[in-house]
């Protein structure tokens, strides 16, 4: 995103792009839960929204030389495979309910994320109006 965006709306628009990218997750979790040998995969938001906002407490890796890849780039896109809370017989990980809840919440967060955002556009259209209109 633009640095204007970033001073508008804060990290809501990061964040609305990782709740995306978990939406997604989450959803080929549900959609493998009977595919034998499937590893349930999750987004570590905490880690991918501090990658991506800059603000990790870890080192800051860099590209020393042409052709290396950008870490910050590959950190946000790192997907971690979910512990299993029950083990199976075919070696699928995905537990459907801790899923449909995850989902759920994840929606949630989504929600909340585009509502700030929306409430922030509409604080500036009428600061802009000036209340008319």
């Amino acid at each position: 995103m633009s640095s204007i965006n970033d001073n508008l709306f804060g990290l809501h628009t990061q964040a609305l792009d990782l709740w995306q990218k978990r939406s997604e997750v989450l959803a080929s979790n549900l959609a493998n839960a009977d595919t034998p040998g499937y590893l349930a995969r999750d987004v570590d938001f905490k880690q991918a929204l501090a990658s991506a906002s800059g603000t990790s407490s870890a080192l800051p890796m860099t590209i020393t030389q042409q052709g290396q890849i950008d870490p910050q780039a590959q950190s946000a896109q790192k997907l971690a495979y979910r512990t299993p809370t029950q083990p199976s017989m075919d070696g699928n990980t995905v537990d459907t309910q801790v899923e449909q809840a995850n989902f759920a919440a994840n929606g949630v967060h989504y929600q909340a994320s585009l509502s700030f955002i929306t409430a922030q556009i509409h604080m500036l259209r009428t600061a802009i109006t000036g209340g008319q209109g």
